[in-house]
């Protein structure tokens, strides 16, 4: 018999054991530029928020507290300029890849549905497909959703990320009202996975629920956000999905009844994360110079960087196999992650995280130059 796991795709950088052991026998430290999962320290406002809430003996309600909600929308409102959000259009979530994961379920999605995803994508995206026997496919923009639908594969639900992961592209404004316009047309909902909205470099993201995208209403649409990357809380699984209202209600009272509630020191926590806006302005300068360091040493070691105007991330290549680019790197000590892992549209790219630590990044920018010039191999 097939078990359930064998249908999910192979989780994320699963392929990396091999390099981490080739990057071992390198005379020096090994410095992991794989992993973007925040290693700076969890902000004093939140840990003391944390240590307040610890007195928690009741049950957290699913719907979340009045209190957060009201957070979520002001922070969105103050910061993305998201306005006409009312707190019953707010669900905490235990952690986004949790929520991305379970969401064609929780929906009622199944077989008979059709999940659009990025080409170059979180895995997640298609581990929620296969979790309800859904079809996965990949579309960017508006001419691939009507070509799916020209082939009588119409999504149900199409997702969005943008600043994206792996490449750090940004769907401009144009972009995302063209896809919120089809996806209503077709009665299809859109899910637009923002975790690294508050990591803009070269451009400002823009969320879906803005006026400007979806035109006033929510309807059709959601949007998913973290604290993980933008509060340095990832072990905290702070997370939340806003937008279409009717949806919203639906999801809170299906999580009801599995009992998926965020706890309530988290809850008090998130609160104070999204009502401090001085330690996302200290995180982002800590990964600005990371990013300063990192891109002109890829540069002279004859990487060029494609997109990566936002996110944590730098897409490189050297126009050859990414495995070959992961291989060599490994022999000077470094790891990184094919672009393989995220798509076949990545053979050719590695994706560098900016979440080492500063002594690690200034390894990084002093081995790169030395790698083997691929032109004279």
């Amino acid at each position: 018999m097939t078990t359930l796991s064998q249908r999910l795709p192979a989780a994320v950088q699963t392929s990396l054991a091999g390099i981490r052991d080739r990057a071992a026998a390198y005379a020096g430290p090994v410095v992991d530029l794989s992993i973007g999962a925040p290693i700076d320290p969890t902000p004093e406002v939140v840990r003391r928020a944390l240590a307040a809430e610890a007195d928690s003996p009741g049950y957290p309600l699913t719907v979340g507290r009045a209190d957060l909600r009201r957070s979520v929308v002001g922070w969105l409102g103050r910061a993305h300029g998201v306005g006409g959000l009312h707190d019953r259009q707010v669900l905490p979530v235990i952690g986004t890849k949790e929520l991305i994961g379970s969401l064609a379920l929780h929906l009622g999605l199944g077989a008979d549905d059709v999940i659009a995803h990025p080409r170059l994508a979180y895995p997640t995206y298609a581990v929620g497909a296969a979790l309800v026997g859904a079809m996965a496919v990949e579309a960017d923009d508006v001419a691939e959703l009507e070509a799916l639908a020209a082939a009588g594969r119409t999504p149900s639900l199409v997702w969005v990320n943008s600043p994206s992961n792996p490449t750090g592209a940004v769907l401009d404004a144009g972009a995302l009202r063209a896809i919120v316009t089809w996806c209503r047309e077709h009665d299809t909902l859109l899910v637009s996975d923002e975790c690294y909205l508050d990591l803009g470099w070269e451009t400002s993201p823009v969320s879906v629920l803005a006026h400007e995208i979806c035109g006033g209403t929510h309807d059709g649409v959601l949007a998913v956000h973290s604290l993980s990357k933008r509060s340095n809380l990832a072990g905290y699984r702070c997370g939340f999905v806003t937008g279409d209202q009717q949806l919203v209600t639906e999801l809170a009272s299906v999580r009801r009844n599995l009992g998926l509630q965020l706890p309530g020191p988290q809850q008090g926590a998130a609160i104070a994360a999204l009502g401090d806006d001085a330690h996302v302005t200290e995180q982002r300068t800590r990964y600005a110079a990371r990013r300063d360091v990192l891109r002109p040493a890829l540069e002279a070691a004859g990487f060029r960087i494609d997109h990566s105007e936002a996110g944590l991330y730098l897409w490189a290549t050297r126009e050859e196999p990414a495995e070959r680019s992961v291989a060599e790197l490994a022999d000077h000590g470094i790891v990184a992650v094919p672009g393989t892992e995220y798509g076949l549209h990545g053979a050719a790219h590695v994706r560098f995280a900016l979440t080492a630590p500063d002594a690690d990044m200034a390894l990084a920018a002093q081995r790169l130059p030395t790698l083997p010039d691929k032109a004279l191999r």
